[in-house]
């Protein structure tokens, strides 16, 4: 499960980062609404936790942001401002669930659960195509063939079915996909789409990643 943290205070942000990640969860983060609003367009994370209070764009602001583009990625929203008001904004604005600073670390990760439950309850495969990727058992499936894939192959595919036949940056998916700090370069992604081109051909989908250079990757139904 991916979660972005979008909070301008640095040190709380890393303080949520280690604990999340403790419990098992992919973790990244912003720093101002902007960046935030960036990363999440993409479409990859199973649930965001928005600081309300920040420069330029604000937590509200970027859920509204985010409904108008039909995302339905649930909202954690956390913020320092206990008035009635400023909750019943934060909810009309698209948040699923409000915690005022400070809190419980306790009730955060029940927060966390619970909404990811509701998530994953929703969605246990995502399709494109004639092709599903199945996201308990990391397998590609196409009728009634079936491959796994590697956690990196998984990963990647996930990211491109997401998308909805959007197209990521190539700079997106290393960076989400080997972090931030991997070293790695960008001829990995290359490899990987490569892995997984020879898999969906092998089953027989009519799915295919195309490159747009200098753009990025996207998935499209071949014609014919």
């Amino acid at each position: 499960m991916r979660i972005l943290i979008v909070e301008d205070e640095k040190l709380l942000a890393q303080s949520l980062k280690t604990l999340l990640e403790r419990k098992g969860f992919a973790v990244e983060l912003a720093y101002d609404g902007a960046t935030g609003a960036e990363y999440a367009d993409t479409g990859i994370y199973d649930l965001l936790i928005l600081d309300v209070m920040m420069p330029g764009l604000n937590g509200f602001e970027l859920a509204r942001h985010l409904r108008r583009r039909h995302s339905a990625v649930p909202i954690l929203m956390l913020t320092a401002r206990s008035d009635l008001s400023d909750r019943i904004e934060g909810l009309n604005a698209g948040a699923d669930y409000y915690l005022t600073k400070p809190f419980e670390i306790g009730e955060l990760l029940a927060c966390v659960r619970a909404l990811l439950r509701r998530q994953g309850g929703q969605v246990d495969q995502l399709r494109f195509g004639n092709t599903a990727l199945d996201l308990d058992a990391a397998t590609l499936c196409c009728g009634e063939k079936s491959l796994r894939l590697s956690a990196r192959e998984f990963d990647v595919m996930r990211l491109l079915m997401q998308a909805g036949g959007g197209n990521i940056p190539k700079e997106v998916i290393l960076t989400r996909v080997w972090g931030f700090d991997s070293g790695a370069g960008e001829n990995s992604v290359e490899v990987y789409v490569g892995f997984l081109r020879k898999k969906l051909k092998s089953l027989g989908s009519d799915v295919n990643i195309a490159a747009v250079r200098r753009v990025g990757y996207h998935l499209e139904v071949a014609q014919g």
